[in-house]
C-alpha cells in the first residue's frame, strides 16, 4: 500500500470527505483494542506503532534481540507473516522459505533470531514456547487484544510523526489515539523531527517514558558503494526515508525508485532496474527487507544484483532501554 500524500498535510477536503468512515473505523478498533488477551505464559513484549505504515519497527525489534540476549534471556519473536501465504504458525526456515512463504520480514530477521509466522498470534505462542522462548517478541500487534503484552513499546519515526492525526483512512492512525495513549507503556522516537517531539511531549505529558534512538548504516556498506554512482529502490512503508539515509551517508544516489510496502517485484521490474542501471552505469541499492523479497529471483547477470544496505538501531540512552525491560521482565515474572 502507498500512503496517499494528504495523510501527511493538514487536514484537507479528501480527510473532511473520509471522517465518517474514520469515526466508524475508529469506533470498532477502539472497541476490539479493550478486549482481554491471553497469558503466554512468558514474558511479551510487543513492538508496534500508533499508525499504518513503516516507522521502524523491525530494527528495533532486532536491538531489542540483542540486549535480550545480554541479560541471559532466549527471545522468539512471533509475527503475522504480512505477505506471506502459510498460515501458520511455522517456524521461519531461511534456507527453506522464500518472502511469499512467511513475508520479508519474518525471513530477513530470521538470520538472527528463531521467528515464528502465524496468523492467528495467539496459535503461535506454543510454538514460540517450544523453541526455548523465555520472552516473546511480538513484532507488531499493538492493536491486536488476542495475546496480553508486558511490555508494549510504540515506534515513530521523529521526522514523519503521526501525519494529519486522523484515524484510517482519513489519516495514517490504525485507532483513535486515547486509547492507544491508554496502553501504551513506553514510546521509541527514532531519529529526529518536530513531529516526533510533538508525539513525544503527549506521550511524557501522560507519564510514559520516552526513549530515544538512531539508524546506523553499515560502515562496510558504505565504504565499497563510496564514489559509485547509484540507483536506489525501495518498497518499505517510507521509501523517501531510506532515500535520505543513503545521501546523509555521503552516497551519490543518481535514480530513485519508489513502490509500496511489501510490493511484490515482478520480472518486468526486475528488468526496468537491470535496464536503467545498465543505460547509466548505475549501481542497484536497496534495503535488507527489499533484498529478503527478492531472494531466489534470477538475475541475468549476477553482477548487476542488488546490494543490501543494511541499518541498525542504537539506542540513545542503553541502560534506560535495559533498566525498563528488566524491569518488566521481573514484574511478568513475580508471582
Amino acid at each position: 500500500m502507498r500512503e496517499p500524500a494528504f495523510w501527511h498535510r493538514p487536514p484537507t477536503w479528501q480527510s473532511r470527505l473520509l471522517s465518517p468512515l474514520s469515526m466508524l473505523y475508529g469506533a470498532v478498533a477502539a472497541r476490539r483494542m479493550a478486549q482481554p488477551g491471553i497469558k503466554a505464559g512468558v514474558p511479551v513484549i510487543c513492538v508496534g506503532n500508533f499508525h499504518v505504515g513503516g516507522a521502524g519497527k523491525t530494527p528495533t525489534v532486532l536491538a531489542l534481540t540483542a540486549l535480550l540476549h545480554e541479560l541471559g534471556e532466549h527471545p522468539v519473536v512471533l509475527s503475522r507473516g504480512y505477505g506471506g501465504r502459510l498460515p501458520g504458525p511455522v517456524l521461519v526456515d531461511p534456507a527453506a522459505h522464500v518472502a511469499a512463504d512467511v513475508g520479508d520480514e519474518p525471513l530477513m530477521m530470521a538470520a538472527s533470531v528463531p521467528v515464528v509466522v502465524s496468523r492467528a498470534r495467539a496459535d503461535g505462542i506454543g510454538l514460540a514456547k517450544a523453541q526455548g522462548a523465555s520472552v516473546i517478541l511480538m513484532d507488531d500487534g499493538f492493536q491486536n487484544p488476542s495475546i496480553a503484552k508486558d511490555l508494549a513499546l510504540i515506534v515513530i519515526d521523529g521526522g514523519r510523526g503521526l501525519g494529519n492525526a486522523q484515524v484510517f483512512p482519513a489519516g495514517p492512525l490504525r485507532a483513535p489515539l486515547p486509547p492507544q495513549l491508554a496502553r501504551t507503556d513506553a514510546l521509541m522516537v527514532i531519529g529526529r523531527g518536530e513531529a516526533g517531539e510533538a508525539v513525544a511531549s503527549r506521550v511524557a505529558a501522560a507519564g510514559k517514558p520516552v526513549l530515544r534512538a538512531q539508524l546506523r548504516p553499515d560502515s562496510r556498506v558504505v565504504a565499497a558503494l563510496a564514489g559509485r554512482p547509484i540507483l536506489a529502490f525501495a518498497g518499505i512503508g517510507d521509501p523517501q526515508r531510506f532515500f535520505r539515509t543513503l545521501r546523509v551517508s555521503g552516497l551519490e544516489i543518481r535514480a530513485e525508485r519508489a513502490f509500496p510496502d511489501h510490493h511484490p517485484f515482478s520480472a518486468d521490474d526486475i528488468a526496468a532496474l537491470v535496464q536503467a542501471a545498465t543505460r547509466d552505469g548505475l549501481t542497484l541499492v536497496t534495503t535488507e527487507k527489499d533484498l529478503a523479497r527478492l531472494r531466489g529471483r534470477r538475475w541475468d547477470h549476477p553482477e548487476l544484483a542488488p546490494t543490501a544496505f543494511p541499518v541498525t538501531l542504537q539506542f540513545d540512552d542503553d541502560m534506560a532501554v535495559r533498566a525498563l525491560v528488566a524491569q518488566r521482565l521481573s514484574a511478568s515474572r513475580r508471582p
